[in-house]
Parts: C-alpha cells; sequence; structure tokens
C-alpha cells in the first residue's frame, strides 16, 4: 500500500474535519448555493495556479475528447449536481442524520470499486466497515432512522458522489491529480452557474458583501486542500481504502466543537469515536497483512 497515499488520505480527512467545522459558520453568512459555487470558482482559480506553476498546462491542452468527456462527468457528478441535492437536504433534516448518510459513502463506493475496479474487499475491511458505521451511529447521536425527503436528496448525493470517485479512480490511471481536481471544480462550477441563472442568483453572487467574501475565501482555502490531497490520495490508494479514512473527520470536527462550541461529548460518542479508530485501522493496516500474509502464501506455493 502506497505510504504517500496514506499519508495523504489521512491529512484530508484531517482537513475535512477541520473544514466541516468551519463551514457551518461560513453559510450563516450567504446563501448556500452561492456560497458552494463561489468557492468553487475560488479553488478552480487555486487549482490553475497551481497547474501553471508545476507546469502541468500542456496536459490540459493534450487532454483528448475522451478524456473531457470523464472530466465531464466528474463535474457533472461530483462538482455540481451533488452539492445542490446536499445542502438542500441538509436544510430539510437533521444535521446528525444527513452526516450519517453522507458518511455512507464509503460503502457505496466500496461496492462500485469491486464491481468496476475489481477491488477485493478482504474480510479485516468488512470487518473495519461495519465498525466504521456503528461509530458514526454513536458519535452522530442516532437511535432511530428514517428516510424524509430531505434524508433522501441526501441519499442521490451521496450515491453521485460515489459514482464520482469511481470515474475519478479510472480517470486518474492516465489524468494527474490535479488537472482532474480542476476539471472537478471547474466544469462543476459551469453547471452550478447554469442552476444560478434558472433560480435567479446571480445577481445575489454578485452581490456579495466583503464579510462573506472573507468567509468564502477561508472556506474555499480549505476545500483546495481538501481537492488536492484527496484527489493524490485516491490515485495510489485502493477506493474502498481511500474512502474509509475519510471517515475520521467526524471525530474531529467532534472535537473540534467540544474544544470552541463547549459541545459535550458522551461516553456514547467518545465509545463512537474509538470504533471510527479501530475500523479504520482495520480497514487499513489489517487488510494490508492480510494482503502480505496472501503474497507469503502464494509466494511459497510457487516454490
Amino acid at each position: 500500500m502506497d505510504k504517500k497515499g496514506l499519508i495523504f488520505a489521512f491529512f484530508t480527512a484531517l482537513v475535512s474535519g477541520f473544514s466541516i467545522f468551519v463551514n457551518k459558520f461560513g453559510l450563516k453568512e450567504s446563501d448556500p448555493f452561492v456560497f458552494t459555487g463561489m468557492k468553487n470558482i475560488a479553488v478552480v482559480v487555486f487549482l490553475i495556479s497551481a497547474i501553471i506553476l508545476l507546469g502541468e498546462i500542456g496536459e490540459l491542452r493534450r487532454l483528448s475528447a475522451k478524456q473531457w468527456g470523464k472530466l465531464t462527468l466528474i463535474g457533472l457528478f461530483g462538482g455540481s449536481i451533488p452539492f445542490l441535492l446536499f445542502f438542500k437536504g441538509l436544510s430539510m433534516t437533521s444535521a446528525a442524520t444527513g452526516s450519517f448518510i453522507h458518511k455512507t459513502m464509503f460503502v457505496f463506493v466500496t461496492m462500485g470499486a469491486v464491481i468496476f475496479l475489481k477491488e477485493r474487499a478482504e474480510k479485516p475491511f468488512i470487518i473495519g466497515a461495519v465498525l466504521l458505521l456503528a461509530g458514526n451511529a454513536l458519535l452522530l447521536k442516532l437511535s432511530s432512522f428514517s428516510l424524509n425527503t430531505g434524508d433522501l436528496l441526501i441519499l442521490i448525493a451521496t450515491l453521485l458522489w460515489s459514482v464520482e470517485n469511481i470515474i475519478s479512480k479510472h480517470a486518474l490511471k492516465e489524468i494527474s491529480s490535479r488537472v482532474v481536481a480542476f476539471g472537478r471544480m471547474a466544469i462543476g462550477f459551469l453547471f452550478i452557474l447554469l442552476f444560478w441563472a434558472f433560480t435567479g442568483r446571480i445577481e445575489t453572487a454578485l452581490s456579495l458583501t466583503m464579510p462573506q467574501l472573507s468567509w468564502i475565501l477561508l472556506t474555499s482555502a480549505f476545500l483546495f486542500l481538501y481537492i488536492i490531497s484527496w484527489y493524490y490520495a485516491l490515485q495510489k490508494l485502493k477506493a474502498s481504502v481511500a474512502t474509509s479514512i475519510l471517515l475520521l473527520g467526524s471525530p474531529i470536527t467532534t472535537l473540534l466543537s467540544m474544544a470552541f462550541l463547549g459541545a459535550d461529548v458522551t461516553i456514547g460518542q467518545a465509545f463512537g469515536m474509538l470504533m471510527i479508530v479501530a475500523g479504520i485501522v482495520m480497514a487499513v493496516w489489517f487488510t494490508q497483512i492480510s494482503n502480505l500474509f496472501r503474497y507469503i502464501a502464494q509466494s511459497h506455493v510457487a516454490k
């Protein structure tokens, strides 16, 4: 398993934990749809600057029509529609339920990776997956679960993000991680811009105040770090492993809420955090050990 990929995956989870915490404040200042779109365009500027500085602008020029087609799908399924559905759904349901549904993404990605990417789901990973889901349920204090309209919108968004991750994993075989990230955000913004036009939000976007722009720039910096590190990790690791590590962001956000907002953490939530950590250990290191033993056994048989 690629060590750099693991480092970037854990860094992505760390950024995600902080980003969700900070975004809670930024969303209070702006229309969520405008907030999302403006973050997209800010990250596009950061990404194109990075691509130019790293001398990868030539790769953009050399992309084939088929590769642009993949980037368009990534932008549609990753950088636009699911964002709009997620924020709309979040306004109609509880944050805990919405977060739990979103955290099931790694299950759908794993299923897609097994079917379309021919990845293997090892027994330790399956055990880790159960621990991750149960840990998140405890962390978010979910004692019961039923789908309402808002939950359904978030579920659809999660499924679309899962599809995007599978397409991105395939695209990353021949396109650099930064160019894939640029495609997701730039093309995604074009779709969001169309949504703005149809819903009369362009004027709102052009009327943002300095405090609102300040929150957008701050949260865009987190999103830029997330996007850059995530696609590198996805390129180097199995899609199932990379997405499972992202769940570490949940306890990070909870700990930040406890430290800065005075939120109380129950014994059940603390146990949930431990289960999430244990689940990630099972999904990553135990799976790696299992693969090592399998390799040794196959080598012995070959001899």
